[in-house]
């Protein structure tokens, strides 16, 4: 009876080293859980910037409004009946 004892106690003391100091211990599984916070931070930035580009591209699609506006930031355009004035401060 002393012997299964002893031997199930190793066997417990191999379990909990393999659990603390292991390929699939603990410090693994903190390593791997900020890993995933970190990742997941990443997809909420991308996942923002694509629903930003996706507004974009429905606005491209479906008005004209924003076509004008970024010809007219981008390219300098203007429409035909158009003046293009610049005002410059005069420094003494």
């Amino acid at each position: 009876m002393r012997g299964i004892t002893l031997v199930l106690v190793v066997l417990l003391g191999l379990v909990h080293a393999e659990l603390w100091f292991g390929r699939s211990g603990v410090p693994k599984v903190r390593e791997l859980r900020s890993q995933m916070v970190e990742q997941q931070a990443l997809n909420d930035q991308a996942r923002q910037r694509n629903e930003r580009l996706q507004a974009e591209v429905t606005d491209l699609q479906t008005g004209l409004e924003l076509i004008e506006e970024k010809a007219r930031a981008e390219l300098g355009m203007l429409r035909p009946d158009e003046l293009l004035v610049q005002f410059s401060r005069h420094r003494p």
